[in-house]
C-alpha cells in the first residue's frame, strides 16, 4: 500500500485534492494511506527519498502558480509529475465559539452578527494564498493578516479573538463557529494540484495510461539558455512554434541571488514521446541549453472564453472598430497618457 502525502492536517484544499488523487490510484489498481505533512518542502523531499507520492498546490485562477510548490519541483533531483487533479476553492471564516459568546454578549444594536465578531476581533489567519484570495473582507473589517502554514492549521490552530479562513468541512473538523461562506474576493476560484512521484514511478505510471488508451498528454516544461542577452527568449519561443505544438502558459523565474537569469516554465499539449516533442527537446539541447521536464498528465478540456470588456483591469488602452475609425481628441489623450508619450 502506497503513502500519499498532501499538506496537513486534515480539511486542507490539499487534503481534498489527496482523496481525489487516491480514487485515481484506485482505479489504476493501487490503494493509499493519506498522510499529512507540515509543509510541502516535507511532500518534495518524502517522495524524493523513494517514501510514496505526493500532491502539492500547483495554479490557482486567483493568485496565479503556487511560486515556492514550481520552484521546488524545478530544484528537486528526482521528482516530476504525473497526474493532475482539481478543487474548487471557496473560504468561510471561522471564529471559537468562546470569541462568538463574547461577541453576542457585546453586540450593538441593529449590528449584524459578522459585524460584532469583526469588531471583537484583531487578525485574520490563513495559508498566504488564502490570505490574499481573501483581502477584500480583511481590509473592510481592518483585521490584521496573519499567515499560516496552511489553512486547515490556521482553523485548527486558531485562538480567541481571531478569525481563520477555510474549507466548510474544517468548522466541523475543529469544533470552530462559522461566521461567514464565501469571503473569497472572487466566487469560482480552483485551485490545481499535482500528483508527483520519483521519476521512474512517473514513467511508468504514464507507460500504464498510455496502454490504458489515454490518447492526449499536457507536459511542463523548464529550461535556462546558457547564454543571455537579446533574442535568446525569441529564438526558444520560435523552436516551439516551429515545432508545431500548442503552448497554454509561460512563465519565467529567477535564478535565484543572479541577476539578469531566469528559467522559463512552458506548458505545451504534448507529450515527450510525441516525435513533434523529441524535436524540440533535441533542438534545445543541441543548442546547449539545460532542460527538464517537471510533469507530464493526462490532458483534459480546458475552456477558451472569450476576455470580456468588464473583465478587463482600470487603465490600459484597447482597439475597437469605432476608435480605430475616427479617433476623437479625448481618445488620443488617453492613449498618450496610457502608453506614456
Amino acid at each position: 500500500m502506497r503513502r500519499l502525502y498532501y499538506l496537513g492536517p486534515e480539511g486542507t484544499f490539499t487534503h481534498q485534492a489527496a482523496i481525489e488523487a487516491s480514487r485515481l490510484l484506485a482505479g489504476s489498481g493501487g490503494d493509499a494511506i493519506l498522510e499529512p505533512c507540515a509543509d510541502a518542502a516535507s511532500i518534495v523531499r518524502a517522495v524524493g527519498e523513494g517514501r510514496g507520492w505526493g500532491v502539492i498546490a500547483w495554479e490557482n485562477n486567483v493568485e496565479g502558480y503556487v511560486v515556492p510548490n514550481l520552484d521546488m519541483l524545478i530544484d528537486a533531483a528526482d521528482v516530476a509529475g504525473f497526474a493532475r487533479v482539481g478543487v474548487d476553492v471557496a473560504f468561510c471564516a471561522f471564529v471559537t465559539q468562546t470569541t462568538y459568546e463574547q461577541a453576542m454578549a457585546s453586540r450593538k444594536d441593529g449590528e449584524s452578527e459578522l459585524d460584532a465578531v469583526c469588531r471583537v476581533c484583531t487578525g485574520a489567519s490563513a495559508h498566504p494564498h488564502g490570505l490574499a484570495q481573501c483581502r477584500r473582507f480583511t481590509q473592510a473589517h481592518r483585521l490584521r493578516e496573519v499567515p499560516a502554514a496552511s489553512n486547515a492549521a490556521a482553523c485548527r490552530d486558531l485562538v480567541d479573538g481571531r478569525i481563520a479562513f477555510g474549507p466548510e468541512i474544517c468548522g466541523r473538523l475543529y469544533g470552530l463557529r462559522r461566521v461567514a461562506r464565501h469571503v473569497e474576493d472572487f466566487q469560482g476560484a480552483r485551485t490545481e494540484f499535482l500528483v508527483i512521484a520519483r521519476r521512474g514511478d512517473a514513467r511508468a505510471e504514464l507507460a500504464d495510461a498510455y496502454a490504458r488508451g489515454v490518447a492526449e498528454f499536457e507536459s511542463i516544461l523548464t529550461f535556462i539558455p546558457l547564454a543571455t542577452g537579446p533574442g535568446v527568449l525569441a529564438d526558444a519561443l520560435d523552436a516551439i512554434r516551429d515545432a508545431g505544438l500548442n503552448m497554454t502558459s509561460f512563465i519565467s523565474r529567477p535564478i535565484k541571488g543572479h541577476d539578469g537569469t531566469y528559467s522559463f516554465i512552458a506548458t505545451l499539449d504534448a507529450a515527450p514521446w510525441e516525435p513533434r516533442f523529441r524535436a524540440l527537446l533535441v533542438d534545445i539541447i543541441e543548442h546547449g541549453d539545460w532542460i527538464k521536464t517537471l510533469a507530464v498528465y493526462p490532458r483534459r478540456e480546458r475552456p477558451h472564453p472569450p476576455v470580456d470588456e468588464w473583465m478587463l483591469p482600470q487603465g490600459g488602452v484597447r482597439c475597437t472598430k469605432e476608435t480605430n475609425e475616427a479617433s476623437s481628441a479625448s481618445d488620443d489623450a488617453t492613449m498618450r497618457k496610457e502608453l506614456l508619450w
